[in-house]
């Protein structure tokens, strides 16, 4: 192996005049003393706990036992479609069928007619109308309104109206409190009287 040799004096980079004269100039006396603080920031408790956990679950999986798992068969099942899914299939695959080998030489032509039907008088009147209506409604100059008193009206009843409901009230507080001990025992006679010779010489010319 070769010994390094040291670069000529052509060969080191240049540095530019200002720059050098600037770091040949400069004064250590104006750098300012600092202290260097070390700081070490500790994992809080839930980190920890994390970690733990992070390293249980990899050791687990690292020293896994595979002799303590048991050999499974894996059964595949093919579930056969019935007579509807086999139907729907076939009907599915016509239709496609139809679409991609459709022969678009036995269209007819066919021509557009753009229809545009003008409104008839009733309509253009009926929307005039509205349109009226619109405008009167949207234009309304409100200085041509003139001002107005609203005034409630309760009209009182009248002496005789009163007087009615008076004697009403009145009739009904009776009915209400009336004292059934203030009435007298009566007996009541049904009588059917005989009819005459008169009635019965009627009843048989009749």
């Amino acid at each position: 192996m070769a010994n390094p040799t040291s670069p000529s004096l052509k060969d080191l980079p240049k540095v530019a005049g200002d720059l050098k004269s600037e770091l040949e100039g400069f004064k250590t006396t104006c750098l300012k003393n600092a202290d260097t603080q070390e700081k070490i920031v500790l994992p809080t408790a839930e980190d920890v706990a994390l970690e733990k956990q992070h390293n249980a679950l990899i050791a687990g999986v690292e020293n896994f036992n595979t002799s303590t798992l048991k050999r499974t068969d894996t059964k595949e099942k093919i579930v056969l479609p019935n007579a509807q899914d086999v139907a729907a299939e076939k009907t599915q695959q016509t239709l496609i069928a139809g679409i991609e080998k459709f022969d678009p030489a036995k269209l007819k032509h066919t021509e557009t007619q753009e229809k545009n039907p003008l409104p008839d008088k009733e309509v253009v009147q009926q929307e005039k109308v509205h349109q009226n209506l619109l405008n009167g409604v949207e234009h309304f100059d409100k200085t041509t309104m003139k001002h107005t008193t609203t005034q409630e009206k309760n009209p009182l009843p009248d002496p005789e109206v009163i007087e009615q409901e008076k004697g009403q009230q009145r009739f009904i507080s009776g009915i209400e409190n009336f004292d059934t001990t203030k009435l007298k025992h009566t007996e009541t006679c049904e009588k059917n009287p005989l009819p005459t010779k008169e009635a019965i010489a009627q009843e048989k010319c009749a």
